[in-house]
């Protein structure tokens, strides 16, 4: 006999939590460390049969590719469009902005260059150069090959119809939340699709687990553990130039502003922290903020340009990430980056990084768009998927001291009288 739970009247029998929804509740991070372990011990029982699981991998990074662009383009656009900032003190923060950000990015490629640690790997990449006629296309590859690449590509390739039909079931089931939504200006039509395609982007960020399990399960099962003895010395690397980084917005505050540096650390300690475990430097603003006001001591004026305008733009530690992520890869399947393709990874990463702070998982997504550039194979991004959740909460940190250190050097060398 089944007995029934009882529940208040009126308001049905309640469910338990199915297991999707238990696994989503989960926090991404936890999600990635069990998929890389689950990854592990298929790739060790499945042995050669296990590159097989590379397809799951490639799907989902050629998804993240298909909407970089139109992600970045929305992006800036909503942020050149909603942002006000006039006057000298607007030059002052663009330029400040700049120089940080090629200063991260000059940084990142130094510590690569001198580190190498794509060098620690024995990692054997796979032929992609091959013969006339001597591969044939597999229903599984054709079906991998008609994922879009571009969300406007499909469309003006009328053989292209699996990728049209894709793109409009996830649009179409993206616009339903806001359907009801009025249109009266052009900034309402751009904040909706920047909602519409950060919905999109969700879904495919609930999917980066999957990648990780399939990208390690294929790696150790035909390559063994090797290639990972390369990722530890990358988040070394990567951990040595943010520090570098960090250590240059101190020297700047230390001689070009009021503020002591040991003093704004220690105002600053709730903002990042925050923005250690929340991986989110738009979720961290108003904290940031507030700790410039309340425990630094800046002005109004330059707590909100450094930390509510200016971190619209400033994406330092995600720009140094992403330069490195590229050389690191180049290094690791033996491609040299010349002088020339690296300079490009700077050009590419500024751009990549502009408007980009207020999307999840922002290195990311923007990192195809670098790849891309310089003709770096996108699918080894696959890798770095396994040590991007701790290494994206260590750049967040340094994104929201960037942050800080724009508003306390535009506050100036002199401190504000408090008016009595």
């Amino acid at each position: 006999m089944n007995e029934s739970i009882a529940t208040p009247q009126g308001t049905g029998p309640s469910k338990a939590p199915g297991i999707f929804q238990r696994w989503n509740a989960l926090p991404l991070y936890v999600r990635i460390m069990l998929a890389l372990v689950a990854g592990a011990i298929t790739g060790l029982v499945l042995g050669k049969q296990a590159l097989i699981m590379e397809i799951p991998s490639k799907v989902i990074l050629q998804l993240l590719g298909a909407l970089a662009p139109p992600l970045i383009l929305v992006a800036v656009t909503h942020v050149l469009m909603t942002t006000e900032i006039r006057g000298k003190m607007a030059l002052r923060l663009a330029g400040l902005l700049l120089l940080n950000t090629t200063v991260a990015i000059i940084v990142g490629l130094t510590v690569a260059n001198f580190v190498k640690p794509g060098g620690h790997s024995d990692f054997k990449p796979p032929e992609t150069v091959k013969k006339s006629g001597e591969h044939r296309v597999s229903p599984v590859e054709l079906l991998v090959q008609n994922v879009p690449k571009s969300i406007l590509g499909p469309l003006g390739d009328h053989q292209n119809i699996i990728g049209i039909i894709i793109i409009a079931v996830a649009f179409g089931i993206a616009l339903r939340g806001v359907k009801q939504r009025p249109l009266n200006t052009v900034q309402d039509l751009v904040e909706m699709t920047y909602t519409v395609l950060l919905t999109v982007l969700h879904w495919i960020i609930h999917l980066v687990p999957i990648g990780v399990f399939a990208i390690v399960a294929k790696v150790v099962g035909t390559e063994g553990f090797g290639p990972f003895k390369a990722m530890g010395a990358f988040i070394l690397a990567v951990i040595l130039a943010l520090i570098l980084q960090a250590t240059w917005y101190l020297l700047r505050i230390r001689f070009f502003s009021w503020v002591r540096p040991l003093d704004m650390l220690r105002g600053m300690r709730d903002a990042l922290v925050m923005a250690f475990s929340t991986s989110s430097s738009t979720v961290t603003m108003p904290v940031t903020y507030a700790c410039l006001r309340e425990k630094v001591g800046l002005r109004e004026e330059s707590a909100s340009m450094g930390a509510l305008v200016g971190a619209n733009f400033n994406n330092d530690g995600t720009a140094l990430y992403e330069a490195m992520a590229a050389l690191f890869v180049a290094q690791m399947i033996g491609q040299d980056l010349t002088l020339t393709q690296q300079l490009l990874v700077v050009f590419t990463s500024i751009i990549a990084s502009v408007g980009a702070a207020g999307i999840p998982e922002a290195g990311l997504v923007t990192m195809t768009l670098v790849f891309t550039a310089v003709q770096l194979p996108v699918e080894y991004i696959g890798l770095l998927l396994t040590v991007d959740w701790f290494l994206d909460r260590c750049r967040t940190t340094i994104n929201v001291m960037g942050d800080v250190n724009v508003s306390c050097l535009l506050d100036g060398r002199t401190r504000e009288q408090p008016v009595t």
